[in-house]
């Protein structure tokens, strides 16, 4: 039987869970689709008879296929019998709206397998990118400690919907395991350590933070690691001592991947291309810094026109209130009364202005300052591997003969990551791999191209950051015109200009 679906039958959420489920328009995976079908809060019988009436014995999943099952689930939920006659009996109807629970596993599903497809092309957009995950990282207001105050931070996860407390050493702990297990990756770098700390360093340490925090967990290959998902979800004590020992050992990425054998067959055909893409974004480096440093300066211009509003309103209000009337006589009491009119508009006028530089800020500056933080990321993994491949190619070897030699403690709970000794094993089934320099070299080259298709990928965002600067002028200097129109009616009410005397002569 064809089911008509036309655009009056269908509801808008049917298209938004298609487009959820499918990678740019194309049919779903079949395990994309199970995955949907889990979150349904259905019995098993009564999903295998929706696999039945509305999925292909075969193959993927068309739209037509996933409408259908929309509506099966919809009809399951109200409590009916499922058959083809329901969809009979819905002629000329809007068809029902199921309920679905959280449907973030079957975005990560399919960004998973999009990047399985194909290992030598990223195939994700920034859009995509941004559901792997999304990071807060809030200052807690009290700080620790009893002779030596130290900051902490509260920091959440969307993706593995957890809250934990940071320190800074916890962050720079991360760090170092990371570059450890993933040198050819982009580890960003961390805001500075500063002993002695101001309210305005704080903040801007953290808002540093937050965005080496943002893209270590959107990255597609480090946000799955164990690693990072122990720094997400662990309450435990001490935190940068411990995942120091859990970590400490685990081999890096190169050890324990399925392509270490094969990268050289990943790779361009032209290997010029990757040095071309290099240097373009060592120039980016230089345009996007001072883009950032200018829309930065913009914002400071708007933060200092803020203030001096208010330091003139305070002024006039001085004035408004001087009893200097009783010898100017009346006009100078007139004259007050449009300094306290003025005054208040100005102070409306400062908060405005203030209003629309920290929007700026978060809008413009930081999300520029996202982008700079990956291309430095990229300069500085091109410089790592110039100067560290020898290094590290030393490092593994002695690590393998490490671990011939103990087991190596450590396995990861509370998550569904590998743990320690998965990848141990990992590395041993392939000692033959890692023993191969001229391997490890060709996985190197495979990491930063891939590397380069990501940051190619947050370029995007360009385009999005220089259409909210335009959209955030004009309506701020449109909010800030129209305070200074309110302004002009008392200016002409209370302070006239007599056109007759000019500089005191008549």
């Amino acid at each position: 039987m064809t089911t008509d679906f036309s655009a009056g039958t269908v509801p808008p959420m049917y298209r938004e869970t298609f487009d959820v489920c499918s990678h740019n328009g194309k049919p779903i995976h079949r395990d994309v689709y199970q995955c949907l079908l889990s979150q349904c809060s259905l019995s098993t019988s009564q999903l295998k008879v929706i696999w039945n009436l509305a999925g292909p014995s075969q193959g993927f999943i068309t739209r037509t296929n996933l409408y259908k099952t929309l509506a099966l689930v919809a009809w399951a939920q109200q409590g009916k019998a499922l058959t083809e006659k329901l969809f009979d009996n819905s002629a000329g109807k809007e068809y029902p709206t199921p309920s679905i629970g959280d449907l973030t596993p079957v975005k990560n599903l399919v960004l998973q397998l999009n990047l399985k497809a194909n290992p030598a092309i990223l195939g994700l957009t920034y859009s995509e990118i941004t559901q792997l995950d999304t990071i807060s990282v809030e200052l807690v207001p009290e700080k620790k400690g009893l002779f030596l105050k130290y900051s902490e931070y509260m920091v959440s996860s969307r993706r593995f919907n957890s809250k934990v407390t940071r320190r800074y050493n916890d962050f720079l702990a991360l760090q170092e395991l990371l570059l450890s297990r993933f040198p050819y990756r982009v580890v960003p770098r961390l805001p500075p350590k500063k002993i002695v700390s101001d309210a305005h360093f704080l903040e801007l340490r953290r808002r540093g933070l937050h965005r080496w925090l943002t893209l270590v967990c959107r990255h597609p290959t480090m946000c799955h690691d164990a690693l990072v998902a122990f720094f997400l979800t662990d309450h435990g004590p001490d935190i940068q001592h411990r995942i120091r020992d859990i970590f400490r050992r685990a081999p890096d990425e190169f050890m324990t991947s399925d392509l270490a054998a094969t990268a050289k067959n990943l790779l361009p055909a032209d290997y010029g291309e990757i040095a071309t893409s290099r240097e373009q974004i060592r120039s980016l480096v230089q345009v996007i810094g001072k883009l950032k440093l200018l829309a930065e300066a913009a914002v400071e211009r708007q933060n200092s026109y803020a203030r001096d509003s208010e330091d003139f309103a305070a002024q006039l209000k001085t004035l408004s209130a001087s009893n200097i009337g009783q010898v100017f006589g009346s006009q100078w009491v007139n004259m007050q009364k449009g300094f306290t009119a003025i005054s208040r508009e100005l102070h409306t006028l400062s908060n405005k202005s203030q209003q629309n530089a920290n929007v700026e800020q978060i809008t413009v500056c930081e999300r520029l300052a996202l982008l700079l933080d990956v291309l430095i990321s990229h300069k500085d993994l091109c410089e790592r591997l110039e100067k560290g491949l020898a290094h590290d190619h030393q490092q593994a070897l002695s690590k393998m003969l490490s671990l011939k030699k103990r087991k190596i403690q450590g396995v990861i709970r509370g998550t569904d990551a590998e743990s320690v000794e998965q990848l141990e094993a990992k590395m041993l089934t392939q000692e033959n791999v890692i023993s191969n320099m001229e391997l490890r070299s060709d996985f190197s080259l495979y990491c930063v191209h891939m590397e380069t298709q990501l940051v190619y990928a947050y370029l995007e965002t360009l385009s999005s950051i220089l259409n909210s600067l335009v959209s955030l002028r004009i309506r701020s200097h449109s909010e800030l015109a129209d305070i200074w129109k309110q302004v002009q009616p008392a200016v002409q009410q209370y302070l006239p200009i007599d056109y007759g005397v000019v500089n005191g002569k008549a």
